[in-house]
């Protein structure tokens, strides 16, 4: 093979490489972002900080009461893939 045709090889290896490590941290990124860890540790941080704020502005049971808007969000999230799927079936113009 000419020298020019071997570089040319070794190029598209490096940038498939490359493209295949970019792929695995996309993968890791996605596992994450639907994974149900993720999710509870959400809606731990949310309760605790919106427990901690009403305890701090004297909310009678601030603790119950962040109960509600913690469940909420975490339904909100479980929500969000199937109203996805359904956005790109139908409104997603390519």
């Amino acid at each position: 093979m000419p020298p020019k045709t071997e570089s040319r090889i070794k190029a598209l290896e490096s940038e498939i490489n490359k493209i295949r490590f970019r792929n695995k941290s996309v993968e890791g990124n996605k596992a994450w972002e639907t994974s149900y860890s993720r999710r509870l540790l959400l809606m731990l941080f949310t309760f605790l900080a919106i427990g901690a704020y009403m305890w701090a502005i004297n909310i009678p049971k601030p603790w119950l009461n962040a109960i509600v808007p913690s469940v909420a969000f975490m339904l909100s999230t479980l929500t969000l893939p199937f109203i996805k799927k359904k956005w790109v079936r139908y409104c997603w113009k390519k």
